[in-house]
């Protein structure tokens, strides 16, 4: 969720967030500045953030398998990748001690620190990001976020299974010294070295403890914070990971962390302070309190470039017609629900990449509830069918916004349409899981950017394979043009060979756009140092608490 970035600059702007940069022969080479100044911890009891999760139940804490926010936000936690973002919110060596970059920008060489430490005492080695990656990748494995490592040779043949393990071009040169071979120029790859899919796995418990990541008996992370109890459904509580290479940067001592799902009894835990965070990403806001707490002066809006659409399952009919689907799209009246629902002033979506990537004019298509009703009574006639068929928009029960949107959804498909619309209220990781099965017919979809570059919207509808493309729509063309952007180093060139794809998008509408990123927290003074990324990451590692 960023703004687009040309390739010369990206490259220059990425080097440029880290300090120390010098020039070889070889390409870049950067090392960080560790002597950045860090948040002093107050004497006293017991440094405690008292958290919760938003979604309830993370449904994993393993960074391959995971694929939603609150899962990332325990993972980030507990694990560490070569980057992290620092507390300036700029991305900074982590696991990378420093690195170089060949001339054509396309083989990435990291030397690793030397004093990095698994939470069991083991040393980080360049093994430990060699099989992770690779792991992750294995189609054994159905990592839906295994896509995210196709920019590396080979990574796409090998999850697909037309290629294998040995051709990824990922190999650790020794134990300190990781190769990363692309299969062209992508200036956001080091920034994606910060993204979870891409940290390391501590293999001897992986291969002794295969459900390792579901209690913290066997959880061996090698991030600011270790796993001490968990209680699904419940409770986890994280602990300062003494055995971290950078702990003294740390000051929180723990992070109790509740799971609770109902929106309106997170916010009064907040009022009461028995929570110390208000709002995204511990919570979303219910929406009746926000004007109260706009006119307050106390809302902020976290940076984070996200859609909030309409996903279509193009299996199942009436919504395998394109018609169909985009009768439901020209119908919405976007701007009612922002007012109503979001309250926070966000544009309403008629395209799929956000505005702040400036890729299109966010014009692809127009609200016409009598072209609307032209495209079902000709979509319905292509199907052979009379009468619209029963059908169901799901979405997750623990999001209050997401209860009163499906609400205002139904409402408007009644009236616009005359469309008998049922809507199901489904807890998070069974909502998740049934969109990832393809078990529903048309639902609530958000998703975030986790780089900055609008590839990262487009790819996850490449192929109906890719765990993440929940719409399972594919297009012949469309796919060309995505390998295309890939190969493209033009910046300008590669910018209209994306638009082109996302015009094929928006016609074929497997998902229909409806608002952009709308992330407002609270103001809490006693909360300081946490950090949310520009591309909506979250992290405690520089958190402390005023006692």
């Amino acid at each position: 969720m960023r703004k687009r970035m040309s390739f010369i600059l990206s490259c220059f702007l990425l080097l440029q967030a880290l300090t120390g940069c010098s020039t070889s022969e070889t390409g870049v080479t950067n090392k960080p500045n560790d002597q950045a100044s860090q948040p002093t911890k107050p004497t006293g009891k017991e440094m405690v953030l008292n958290w919760n999760a938003d979604g309830g139940e993370p449904p994993t804490a393993d960074p391959g398998l995971a694929s939603d926010g609150t899962s990332f936000d325990v993972i980030t936690a507990c694990f560490e990748g070569l980057t992290r973002y620092g507390p300036d919110g700029k991305i900074a060596n982590a696991i990378a001690d420093s690195y170089t970059v060949s001339e054509d920008l396309t083989t990435y060489t990291f030397k690793l620190k030397t004093n990095a430490l698994w939470s069991n005492g083991d040393s980080v080695t360049a093994h430990d990001f060699e099989f992770a990656w690779k792991r992750n990748l294995d189609p054994k494995t159905a990592s839906e976020y295994a896509y995210m490592l196709y920019f590396i040779k080979g990574a796409e043949e090998f999850n697909t299974g037309k290629g294998s393990h040995e051709d990824v071009g990922v190999k650790a040169l020794d134990d300190f010294t990781l190769e990363v071979k692309l299969n062209s120029p992508a200036p956001f790859f080091y920034e994606l070295t910060a993204f979870p899919t891409l940290f390391p796995l501590h293999k001897k418990t992986l291969d002794a403890h295969p459900n390792w990541a579901a209690s913290p008996d066997n959880y061996v992370g090698n991030g600011p914070f270790k796993m001490e109890l968990w209680e699904h459904k419940n409770k986890m509580v994280l602990v300062k990971n003494e055995k971290y290479h950078d702990k003294d940067a740390v000051k929180l001592d723990k992070i109790v962390w509740s799971m609770i799902t109902d929106t309106n009894t997170a916010q009064a835990l907040f009022d009461s302070g028995e929570l110390d965070w208000g709002g995204h990403p511990s919570y979303v806001l219910p929406v009746d309190v926000i004007p109260a707490l706009q006119d307050e002066g106390k809302i902020v809006m976290a940076p984070y470039p996200n859609t909030v659409a309409v996903t279509f399952n193009t299996t199942v009919p009436p919504f395998t017609n394109k018609k169909i689907r985009q009768a439901f799209s020209y119908s919405i009246q976007r701007q009612p629900l922002v007012d109503g629902i979001v309250q926070t002033g966000v544009p309403a979506a008629f395209a799929w990449v956000p505005p702040s990537m400036q890729l299109s004019g966010n014009d692809y298509f127009q609200e016409d509830v009598n072209k609307a009703k032209q495209l079902l009574a000709e979509g319905l006639k292509e199907l052979g069918l009379s009468t619209m068929p029963e059908v169901t928009f799901t979405y997750g029960s623990g999001d209050d916004r997401q209860k009163k949107l499906a609400e205002a959804l139904q409402d408007q498909w009644k009236r616009s349409l005359g469309v008998d619309v049922k809507i199901s209220g489904l807890e998070e990781k069974v909502f998740l899981q049934n969109k990832r099965s393809k078990n529903y017919q048309f639902a609530y979809r958000n998703w975030g950017a986790d780089f900055n570059d609008p590839i990262n919207f487009l790819e996850i509808f490449k192929d109906k394979t890719v765990g993440t493309n929940d719409a399972a729509w594919e297009n012949d063309r469309y796919r060309e043009l995505i390998v295309q952007s890939y190969l493209e180093k033009n910046p300008a060139k590669r910018n209209a060979i994306m638009r082109e794809a996302e015009t094929i998008l928006m016609e074929e509408m497997p998902i229909a756009p409806v608002y952009y990123g709308a992330r407002p927290y609270i103001k809490n003074d006693k909360v300081k140092g946490f950090l949310i990324n520009p591309f909506g990451g979250r992290d405690f590692k520089y958190t402390t608490i005023e006692q």
